[in-house]
């Protein structure tokens, strides 16, 4: 196995940019799939959430990109993901190594305005991040061309496919010329991914790690029987001896109503779901990054875009759906070799399609009653909780491209600007087909 990312081939101004942020030594994705990717292969990538793989593509994604000035309306580089967060943390991974070159990137996804994404695809990007609603309308207002996209990133491929959004990653795709470079990435690869890689992908290599006895020996999964009311408290409880935690629903009322439950327990806790504002998904997420809050309540959908260190426990409140779910859910904790814990409630209803999951999951089974004792501590002693407390003030994210960063007012007239069609570059202003 190489031990640095020079013995990969990465350029060594990359190397330095690596170095510069104390990342030395290749995870086992980045190990096997950059050298494929920076030769140009196709290839689909497996690993577990947190093991590395924004930058098993994006190493190779800049390595690659030609040296002239990015192009009006014509990225160089496609990357596409489900979600609003994953969007920008994706964007964000990428800048730190193409800012080395000079290179620009920028965002794409609903629920903003439009016209800072429309001048930064003006002035030229040279990878462009996107979700597969906004970027389509992007298309349709002849704002952006796909026509000389060289590399193809499609993150998270199995929600990509599984989410409803095949049809559109499909016709986004088919704009793309037939000699891109496709690299499908996800913790999960099913047959769902299948249908992409047969069509859009040519003699590709796979890769599919498995993660090792000791990379599982860093997270320790529970199976708590609890009343469906006592949930709220036995969550508070848990947040307040472990420390940073991620609260699973499977609704956005959901996870809006344990949020104020959390609330009213001394546990400073936001909510972020598809029902929020950008600048409210963002403050929602910064707040919970900054410390500010100590849980963050999440549907299934954020779970592909919270990639924050130092997650201690993740609660899955709601049991997720199947097996896919739970382990991008449980992969917000216990990243890149960090420490963390599970904790899934389970109501009596809920029982017995539990315990198929745990035989889904190869986990051994069995529902005992819950056991704080049991936890590692991080967080604050359930006694000494803070007081509840309402609103916290706390600062915005920078904005990305596309991102507004403003206050809530600022958040509604970009929910109104959502219903808008962008401006056709040449027309007049038309009705907006699709949100984002």
């Amino acid at each position: 196995m190489p031990s640095s990312f020079a013995d990969l081939g990465v350029p060594s101004d990359l190397v330095a940019a690596l170095a510069r942020r104390s990342i030395t030594e290749p995870f086992p994705i980045q190990a096997v799939a950059i050298p494929d990717a920076l030769a140009g292969r196709d290839l689909c990538g497996k690993a577990p959430t947190g093991s590395g793989k924004t930058l098993a593509f994006g190493v190779a994604a800049v390595a690659r990109l030609d040296k002239a000035p990015a192009r009006p309306r014509q990225p160089e580089v496609l990357v596409l993901t489900p979600t609003r967060e994953l969007c920008s943390q994706v964007a964000s991974e990428l800048a730190t190594l193409a800012n080395v070159r000079g290179k620009r990137v920028a965002t794409f996804y609903g629920g903003v305005g439009y016209d800072r994404q429309i001048k930064a695809l003006t002035r030229g990007v040279d990878i462009a991040v996107a979700c597969p609603g906004r970027l389509a309308d992007l298309i349709a207002g002849r704002h952006i061309r796909l026509d000389a996209v060289k590399i193809v990133v499609v993150d998270e491929a199995d929600r990509m496919s599984d989410m409803g959004f095949l049809p559109d990653v499909r016709r986004l795709l088919d704009q793309t010329p037939d000699t891109r470079q496709t690299l499908l990435f996800s913790a999960t690869l099913d047959g769902a991914v299948d249908v992409l890689v047969r069509r859009y992908q040519r003699h590709p290599v796979r890769h599919e790690l498995v993660g090792s006895a000791e990379e599982d020996a860093h997270t320790e999964h529970y199976f708590w029987r609890v009343e469906s009311t006592d949930r709220a408290e036995m969550t508070a409880q848990i947040a307040a001896v472990s420390g940073p935690t991620i609260v699973f629903c499977r609704t956005r009322h959901s996870a809006d109503r344990t949020a104020r439950q959390l609330i009213a327990r001394g546990i400073r806790a936001v909510a972020i779901h598809g029902d929020r504002s950008q600048s409210q998904r963002e403050r929602a997420l910064s707040s919970f990054a900054a410390g500010h809050a100590g849980a963050l309540v999440a549907t299934d959908v954020a779970a592909r875009g919270i990639h924050v260190d130092g997650v201690a426990a993740v609660v899955h409140f709601d049991p997720p759906a199947d097996a896919k779910d739970y382990v991008h859910r449980s992969g917000r904790t216990a990243r890149a070799g960090a420490t963390g814990i599970v904790v899934s409630l389970v109501t009596p209803d809920k029982a017995k399609a539990v315990k198929q999951l745990q035989r889904d999951l190869g986990v051994p089974g069995g529902i005992v009653g819950p056991d704080l004792s049991s936890l590692p501590t991080g967080g604050t002693d359930v006694s000494r909780r803070q007081k509840p407390v309402g609103r916290t003030a706390v600062p915005t994210t920078a904005a990305t491209v596309g991102g507004s960063g403003r206050a809530t007012a600022a958040g509604r007239a970009s929910a109104a600007r959502r219903r808008r069609r962008p401006p056709v570059h040449g027309r007049k202003h038309q009705p907006q087909r699709r949100a984002g």
